[in-house]
């Protein structure tokens, strides 16, 4: 029999030919003289947006084929990671073929994109349908799921023994000061503790992609994939601690002066600055082009900050603001990037800063850093603010960052996903329902069966990602894809484990509970599913990728 690593090598030829047949098809119906059209892509979204999950969905079978043959030639391919393989070819091939889910009420199918005859002919390539034949079989979820319950979860290695060493610290980490913790802080919408913020900066955690020469690791985006699911596998509230510092550092490391470099990094390494990243505002979420905030400068050279802002982490406890403020005209030419810094709220007084002003905004899940609505009424800022010396650069400036920061969120989502999964297997190993375990019962195995392979597909996304960062190669469309896939996965299986937890998951106290409050806001932040898709869409479509 042809194993199940020779069948994915022979399907992905197949699987990417369809994907380019789509993008020809969907092409033909938003270009104008064949120049990508802004309007008929809106008028295509169905189809656009199904181009996008394709594409997602067949870029994710692409990363776990190779995570398979890394684990194979480390010795480590067994009963488990073969299953995962299957199952992630049989059913992804199976969804391209007869409709892929791009919410939980829309499924797009081969001739919405124009592809009728294409999938016919994908359904015919034998490789595909032996995967379809072997991994959405019973059988094959049933023998994962026994390999889950031995306690022998699919590897983890990422080929790098650093790499892995650090996983297996902030895995410890999270073991030990923050699982046990962090459910009490959601239920009291508390502050993430300042003492865990000081052990995490001595863990280097807020410099991990910050220059040596600054007080950072220097380490690059995978290893910072790495710490961030790690951390979000505890709590998403922790692994977004270094969000902002991510943004922040990498905002100044690309774009600042000299000057700004020395000033601000150092401290945002070892976590004695907290940056907050403000740039949404009421009216405008992802519409940055007609931010309104203005930034004026004065005749001392000095600035002044005048409008609203929602939406901002991390705001009152934060000492230096990234402040997107437009300072001259329309558009995006009109808009620059300005580094300001603010005092730490105390209790009693969030904002004492003079000339800003704010309210918490009370949320369901992502809790630990809070989320405020801000007011500048003529703030005041030094010329040396200005990010880089720039006038007008302030969205390009923000672009840079959008890679990094778009897998740093696929890589909060694959551990969101991860806890969800955890709570779920322990929850069906030990309820008895009729006599017998859950996980006994298949509809329920089933759920922690695709639990796991989704996690690793979007896991392995997010690396793939990761890694073409690394190499300095262009990965926009990449990153979008991997935070794509990750917020669907960590939904996904924060419902399946809530539904798996009955009645209970829906009471306060068990932690689930606020493992699906948390996953939630995966498919809205750093940019919208819908917005995300169409980004890819354009980018596919614009590129010729």
């Amino acid at each position: 029999m042809t194993s199940t690593l020779e069948l994915a090598r022979a399907a992905l030829p197949a699987l990417h030919q369809f994907c380019r047949s789509i993008r020809a098809a969907v092409g033909a119906r938003v270009r104008s003289d064949g120049v990508l059209d802004p309007r008929r892509l809106d008028r295509e979204q169905r189809a656009a947006h199904g181009l996008a999950w394709a594409e997602t969905t067949v870029h994710a079978l692409d990363a776990v084929l190779k995570w398979a043959e890394r684990a194979r030639d480390d010795g480590q391919f067994g009963a488990g990671e073969e299953q995962v393989l299957a199952i992630a070819f049989g059913e992804y091939s199976s969804q391209l073929l007869g409709g892929l889910p791009i919410s939980a009420n829309e499924l797009v199918r081969p001739r919405d994109m124009g592809v009728s005859e294409e999938a016919s002919q994908l359904a015919a390539d034998p490789a595909i349908a032996a995967l379809i034949e072997r991994g959405t079989s019973p059988d094959a979820r049933a023998a994962l799921t026994a390999v889950l319950l031995a306690g022998d979860l699919p590897t983890e290695s990422v080929g790098d023994d650093t790499t892995d060493t650090i996983r297996d610290q902030y895995r410890r980490f999270t073991n030990e000061r923050i699982k046990p913790y962090a459910h009490a802080w959601h239920l009291a919408d508390s502050l993430i503790p300042d003492a865990l913020i000081k052990e995490l900066a001595e863990l280097g955690t807020f410099g991990v992609c910050i220059a040596p020469e600054y007080g950072g690791l220097g380490l690059g985006k995978l290893e910072m994939c790495v710490v961030t699911e790690e951390l979000s596998r505890g709590w998403i509230g922790t692994g977004s601690l270094g969000t902002r510092s991510e943004i922040a550092g990498e905002l100044i490391g690309i774009a600042g002066t000299d000057e700004q470099k020395a000033r601000w990094l150092p401290g945002i390494a070892d976590g004695s600055i907290l940056p907050t990243a403000v740039f949404t505002e009421p009216n405008n979420g992802s519409d940055l082009a007609n931010l309104a905030t203005r930034a004026v400068r004065q005749e001392s050279g000095t600035w002044q900050l005048t409008g609203a802002k929602t939406w901002i982490t991390h705001a009152s406890r934060s000492d230096l603001m990234t402040v997107l403020a437009r300072s001259s005209g329309p558009g995006h030419a009109g808009l620059s990037m300005f580094l300001v810094p603010k005092s730490r709220g105390i209790e009693g007084d969030p904002f004492p800063t003079d000339g800003l002003s704010g309210g918490e905004i009370g949320v369901l899940g992502y809790r630990g850093m809070k989320e405020y609505e801000l007011v500048f009424d003529g703030l005041e800022t030094t010329a040396e603010a200005l990010l880089g010396g720039r006038e007008g650069q302030g969205f390009k400036q923000l672009m840079k960052t959008f890679e990094g920061a778009r897998i740093q969120t696929a890589a909060r989502a694959v551990g969101v996903a991860w806890r969800a999964f955890e709570l779920a297997l322990a929850y069906a190993t030990e309820r008895r329902q009729f006599g017998r375990a859950l996980i006994d019962f298949p509809r329920v195995s089933d759920k922690l069966a695709m639990m796991v392979v989704e996690t690793i597909a979007a896991r392995e996304l997010a690396y793939f990602a990761a890694r073409e960062k690394d190499k300095g190669h262009r990965c926009d469309v990449e990153a979008g894809m991997a935070k794509l896939l990750g917020a669907r996965v960590a939904w996904t299986n924060a419902d399946n484990a809530l539904q798996i937890h009955g009645g209970n998951g829906y009471a306060l106290e068990f932690e689930v509970s606020r493992v699906l409050c948390d996953a939630r806001i995966l498919n809205i932040f750093e940019g919208a599913a819908e917005i995300q898709a169409h980004v890819i869409a354009r980018g596919l479509l614009t590129d010729g990728r």
